[in-house]
């Protein structure tokens, strides 16, 4: 059995950080061009959607007599409305179909609470201070629109089976100014936690000091499972319907990574009484939204069945990614004692823990030997990991062939961090 590093003499680290520094030269030379930075599709998963392309045969027409290149149809057009619906078992008019972005969807209704209020409520903006509860790590997309809005953003930390809800609640009751939380409640960025039974029904039961406290539900990979035991997670909005609070939750899905990642579909959902709110100032916005768009995909995949047929055959290109990676840090770092990570059963990133204080220096290595990842830090609010050691790892969109090269520089790039690390406590 390999020995720990923190076992090691100063002899052993500074043989193990020699041998890493000259593999880490000869990948230097090799003028590497690998990017694992963001979670994107791969070239091989957007052919999946190509008959997409051509799937409208000169038929604009939906089943209830919508001329898809008109205008009208503000919350979309019913057939994918119910697609959505029976994806997250939610009626169709609890739906809200957008655009390409749901990250477009939320920022828009941060900037509505913002200046507007929530349901004709008082602005957030002229109530104080505004701030957010920010599970971490987390989606940087979400701390970035709180940075751009100005909210304060306050880290709660993870555990195995979602939120720390104990700390979610103590601070959601006590605080009026505390207008929100984010949450990736599947397959989380970039842990891959789904949240238990328990934390969503915690959630549904809060009890905000703030009326207009909005739960960001944003269930991005609703869908995105590996296994074909496909991981369920309990209905927010009826949970929330049971406890009193209809209108907390603000639920978004994508199929950004289900067809075309700069053509796709998406949908808010909440109440009934939200929904109508919401088009109410989407009317102002808009005429209309792009159906021609939303009739390809209703056309394209039929039914939710369809759906989920269309994500198996996802599942079939990023298994053996996954596989990979779990693999590949088994076996250089599993007996090393220097790094933990998750191995996820869906969604789109591996969560990697380094030793503390080495993060950073490990995406710089990496950086300079061809490797680009995440910033060291994005997963926390204002880019701040206290403990630097958090890592983003993106392993959808490479082939094979170069995710395997990528994380041999990954890791080796670890090992002599995490030497030198040790070598300099030592001294």
């Amino acid at each position: 059995m390999a020995k720990l590093l923190k076992e090691m003499n100063k002899a052993e680290l500074t043989k193990i950080r020699d041998e890493m520094q000259a593999k880490y030269e000869q990948y230097c030379d090799m003028n590497l061009k690998l990017n694992m930075m963001r979670g994107v599709p791969s070239n091989e998963q957007l052919n999946l959607s190509n008959d997409m392309l051509s799937c409208l045969a000169d038929e604009y027409v939906t089943a209830s007599g919508m001329d898809c290149r008109n205008y009208g149809g503000l919350d979309g057009i019913p057939e994918l409305k119910k697609i959505f619906a029976d994806l997250l078992d939610i009626t169709a008019d609890e739906v809200i179909v957008g655009g390409n972005s749901s990250l477009a969807l939320m920022f828009d209704n941060v900037a509505s609470n913002m200046s507007h209020g929530v349901r004709d409520g008082e602005p957030w903006q002229n109530q104080g201070k505004v701030k957010f509860l920010c599970p971490v790590p987390g989606y940087d997309r979400h701390f970035t629109i709180c940075e751009y809005f100005h909210i304060e953003m306050i880290p709660v930390g993870m555990n195995d089976n979602g939120p720390d809800m104990d700390t979610v609640e103590r601070l959601v009751s006590a605080d009026p100014m505390i207008k929100g939380i984010w949450c990736v409640p599947k397959y989380s960025n970039p842990t891959g936690i789904i949240y238990s039974d328990e934390v969503v029904r915690r959630f549904a039961n809060l009890k905000p000091a703030a009326d207009d406290f909005r739960i960001y539900w944003d269930n991005a990979y609703a869908i995105h499972d590996l296994d074909v035991n496909r991981a369920k997670i309990l209905n927010l909005i009826r949970l929330c319907e049971e406890a009193g609070n209809p209108n907390m939750p603000l639920v978004f899905t994508s199929f950004s990574k289900v067809s075309f990642a700069g053509a796709a579909v998406t949908c808010m959902a909440s109440s009934k009484s939200n929904c109508e709110f919401i088009l109410k100032r989407l009317s102002t916005q808009t005429i209309g939204p792009d159906k021609m768009n939303q009739l390809r995909h209703a056309r394209f995949f039929k039914n939710a069945a369809g759906v989920l047929a269309h994500m198996d055959k996802h599942a079939e290109i990023l298994r053996p990614k996954f596989k990979l990676v779990a693999d590949t840090l088994r076996q250089e770092l599993g007996s090393l004692g220097i790094a933990e990570w998750t191995e996820p059963a869906g969604g789109y990133f591996v969560n990697f823990d380094a030793m503390e204080g080495c993060a950073k220096n490990i995406v710089s290595l990496c950086k300079q030997a061809g490797v680009t990842l995440t910033p060291a830090g994005a997963t926390f609010p204002y880019s701040n990991d206290p403990q630097d050691k958090n890592i983003r790892l993106a392993i959808t969109c490479p082939p094979l062939s170069e995710l395997s090269e990528a994380l041999k520089v990954f890791c080796v790039a670890v090992k002599l961090a995490s030497a030198e690390k040790y070598l300099s406590e030592s001294v």
